[in-house]
């Protein structure tokens, strides 16, 4: 594998590239016609142990000072593709190249869809994302960026409550540096005397939950769909584990990249065969699972009149999965070029 990422031509990296787009456009109505896309943006930390071209030390919770890569990715959450990802040297900050890949998503979204939505955290919050998004219509709720401005904003606003524990509210700001102002949701939760130190914003006596906005959702109903973003930390996990996307196979930087869209295309690969030809109680599953459950088939090998045989055993359970997967197979059309 080293070998062959080393001595890829550069123009190869396109071409994987160009595959991945096609293969998205093509599955993204199976096994149905889509009209929405909901695009999930994060990064993740990537460690690397030597000199690896363009690794830097950045944030890196689990080795701290080491070098690492920050691969920054875009998932749509309904079907779990990966949609696009670039990779990135180390102490590259969270919204570093993000309008260049949201450029690359947006070129890859069939023209039959009728709306993207889009959720991110608080290092995309900056105006510059922001603006790309508005410039292609994209509905988005990212979580606010906690400037000092902003703080000040929070305490003195009218909230009401929308359950036992938490209140919220909703006003226009225009943060310094915006062309102008946008519309933010904030929800708040008093904290007890008894309760630990809380991981979200707090400012005084109450933990802040706030997001920017562009959607006509309530602010309710801005706080659940953001929260649906979650789905995002295992499919990220499974990639690091289960695509071999933490292990760093070469030193140069474009061989590296090329190993991600490696890792992207093997991904969609499987997703596309979960989504297209298995049943929606297999959608879900890992990679392992599925290897274990299907991949992995109990067999022996024989020699009967000394030739080779592989013989499996007889399940019907089996045996009725393989034939429905087949039929299933047949009926998916090829990608033409």
């Amino acid at each position: 594998m080293r070998r062959f990422l080393l001595q890829a031509p550069e123009s190869f990296w396109k071409q994987i590239h160009y595959v991945n787009d096609r293969l998205l456009q093509k599955f993204i109505h199976l096994p149905t016609h889509r009209s929405r896309l909901i695009f999930d943006l994060d990064s993740t930390v990537v460690t690397v142990f030597g000199h690896q071209e363009h690794a830097a030390v950045g944030y890196n919770p689990r080795y701290r000072g080491k070098r690492s890569y920050n691969p920054l990715l875009c998932i749509e959450s309904n079907s779990s593709y990966l949609w696009d990802t670039e990779l990135r040297a180390g102490n590259a900050s969270t919204w570093d190249g993000s309008p260049e890949l949201l450029d690359t998503c947006f070129a890859n979204v069939p023209p039959d869809i009728r709306e993207i939505r889009l959720r991110a955290d608080s290092g995309f919050g900056f105006n510059p994302v922001l603006e790309a998004l508005e410039q292609r219509s994209v509905h988005y709720a990212v979580v606010a960026r906690m400037t000092s401005g902003l703080r000040r904003w929070l305490s003195s606003l009218q909230y009401h409550f929308v359950n036992t524990a938490w209140e919220m509210t909703e006003f226009h700001y225009r943060p310094q540096g915006w062309p102008h102002a946008r519309r933010f949701c904030v929800a708040r939760r008093f904290i007890a005397d008894e309760e630990t130190q809380p991981t979200l914003f707090s400012l005084g006596r109450h933990v802040y939950r706030v997001w920017v906005t562009n959607m006509d959702l309530t602010p309710t109903g801005i706080w659940h769909f953001y929260d649906g973003r979650a789905a995002m930390e295992p499919r990220i996990g499974e990639l690091r584990e289960n695509y071999a996307l933490r292990k760093i196979p070469t030193r140069s930087f474009a061989a590296n990249a090329l190993y991600l869209e490696i890792v992207r295309f093997a991904y969609n690969l499987v997703t596309a065969f979960q989504r297209t030809c298995l049943d929606a109680s297999w959608q879900n599953l890992t990679l392992a699972t599925l290897r274990y459950k299907l991949f992995l088939l109990p067999g022996e090998l024989t020699r009967p009149g000394n030739r080779p045989m592989l013989r499996l055993r007889q399940s019907s359970m089996l045996q009725g999965l393989a034939d429905d997967i087949l039929r299933k197979i047949k009926r998916v059309q090829p990608i033409l070029s």
